[in-house]
């Protein structure tokens, strides 16, 4: 791979991809569905389940319309287009989730990512293109413009922590993720889509069954602060599109040689300060 047409890369990570890795990168603007090189990077996408109560359409028309827009500009036998999807589409499913477990995904956002999968690999296999799947794990760091309860809960709490607000935990923070911080990741990304099998699955994550309670509780210590914790049972919405427990198995990606560089406590810490 020698160039890589970037769509969404003025996302959080599609931003830190371009940064680290710009000299081999053209980013597509906004607008285009018309990629620059024979290999993509296609990251358009919402990034949450809210959406069907503001715009029925969003999830659909963003994951799924224009995904089509630019596969079909894509170049016969001379094209790699690489997919970034979400641990999302696993939904309801045996732990850890393998690149074979069987989806069931659960919320408009859930379900459009599957199903974008699922267009990606019929359209390339009609028209004799390749193509790789990379399923992100929750994802962290700094620069995450779009922080909120619906996205990247982890960090919203932090920053509510961070200035001695009350904060809501469902649960009690009893329940499991898989994290990893937006700098390995984007290195995760890059060497699948340089050194991975093509027409296949990767999971991108850290492979670590991780309570989110012991998260809570390194924030507490690490800020000193006097949040109030309010344990509530997430809303009726929450628990129709959100599985409660989650953690991926990252074998294939161990076996193109990654290791993480960031520690999640230290990257904890670092988003503390």
């Amino acid at each position: 791979m020698e160039e890589v047409s970037i769509f969404g890369g003025t996302g959080f990570v599609g931003g830190y991809y371009l940064e680290k890795y710009k000299k081999s990168s053209i980013l597509i603007e906004r607008e285009s569905r018309i990629p620059l090189s024979g290999d993509v990077l296609y990251l358009i996408s919402t990034t949450h389940n809210y959406h069907v109560f503001e715009d029925v359409h969003k999830d659909i028309d963003t994951n799924l319309t224009i995904l089509v827009d630019v596969l079909k500009n894509l170049e016969p036998g001379k094209s790699c287009f690489n997919f970034v999807s979400s641990w999302f589409v696993y939904g309801e499913t045996d732990l850890p989730a393998h690149e074979q477990s069987v989806c069931n995904p659960k919320g408009f956002y859930s379900i459009t990512k599957r199903a974008a999968e699922q267009l990606v690999v019929s359209y390339c296999e009609t028209f004799k293109i390749d193509y790789r799947i990379l399923r992100l794990c929750n994802v962290y760091g700094s620069g995450d413009i779009g922080v909120s309860k619906k996205k990247n809960a982890l960090q919203f709490l932090i920053n509510k922590i961070k200035n001695c607000e009350e904060i809501d935990l469902y649960h009690n923070g009893q329940f499991f993720r898989d994290y990893m911080h937006v700098k390995d990741v984007v290195d995760a990304v890059n060497l699948v889509i340089t050194k991975g099998e093509k027409n296949k699955v990767f999971n991108i994550g850290s492979g670590t069954k991780v309570l989110f309670k012991d998260l809570i509780d390194i924030i507490f210590e690490e800020t000193e602060s006097t949040s109030r914790i309010n344990v509530i049972d997430p809303p009726d919405f929450h628990k129709t599109v959100q599985v409660k427990d989650f953690f991926m198995s990252v074998d294939e990606l161990k076996s193109l040689g990654f290791s993480q560089k960031i520690k999640l406590e230290e990257g904890i810490k670092e988003l503390c300060r």
